[in-house]
């Protein structure tokens, strides 16, 4: 594929050369709805992947089902590969689970794996490309992994449809498609992403019933709480 000029050269690249079909990292974020809305204007066909941390979360599968109304197209959602990680890292579990967790021999796996799996659900090719809403503006690592590789990874199969957006480009189209960001943008400024004090003090009060279901998954998840309010209250920093 020659290098392309721009991103919409990219994507019709990619089109052309995957019969229109792509997957899409869709983590509910900024980037990956400016992915989309770009994705849109080149691809008959856009299969979304969303990846949960935790199973169930109901402001999640809230913001899931708006985005697939407002796209009409169904979303592929998977476990992401930290939830299995945090399960064998015994995170915030209590000891009579570590146990039970550890004769489980729950597999790990990594993103490329649950790829895999979604391609197949989906019915297309393993070569098929999945776009992911990465920009070079998003930091120096990113920009220089751009400029030095190209908008894309060849051994990964992964493409960048929106690598040359600025952030006011991003916010105007986001903003003149009407489409709304999740309402973790509000609480988290950005997406859900982890289970540290960030995420887990705005949930528990914003969404109890959600963040009863964390603790039904890491028992002990109240300890970072305790841990950041105590950090506060004696350094007068979180």
């Amino acid at each position: 594929m020659d290098r392309p000029a721009n991103s919409i050269d990219l994507c019709q690249q990619m089109a052309a050369a995957h019969n229109g079909v792509c997957l899409l990292s869709f983590s509910c974020g900024k980037d990956s709805i400016a992915a989309w809305l770009q994705l849109r204007e080149h691809f008959d066909r856009i299969i979304p992947v969303y990846m949960y941390l935790v199973p169930g979360l109901e402001f999640i599968d809230r913001s899931l089902a708006y985005y697939e109304q407002v796209f009409q197209a169904e979303i592929i959602r998977l476990p992401h590969p930290s939830l299995y990680r945090w399960l064998n890292h015994l995170t915030f579990q209590p000891p009579e689970h570590c146990r039970i967790i550890e004769d489980a021999g729950l597999p790990s796996f990594d993103y490329d794996d649950v790829l895999t799996v979604a391609k197949e659900i989906a019915g297309v090719s393993q070569d098929t490309y999945t776009a992911v809403g990465v920009r070079s503006a998003d930091s120096i690592n990113r920009h220089s992994a751009i400029k030095q590789h190209g908008p894309y990874n060849m051994a990964r199969k992964q493409f960048y449809p929106v690598y040359d957006w600025k952030k006011e480009q991003l916010v105007d189209t986001i903003a003149r498609s009407s489409i709304k960001l999740p309402p973790e943008y509000r609480l988290f400024g950005r997406s859900f992403d982890g289970l540290d004090y960030r995420f887990l003090k705005p949930i528990k009060e914003h969404f109890s019933a959600d963040y009863d279901r964390i603790l039904a998954w890491f028992p002990l998840a109240d300890i970072e709480l305790a841990r950041m309010t105590y950090r506060s209250n004696y350094y007068g920093r979180t």
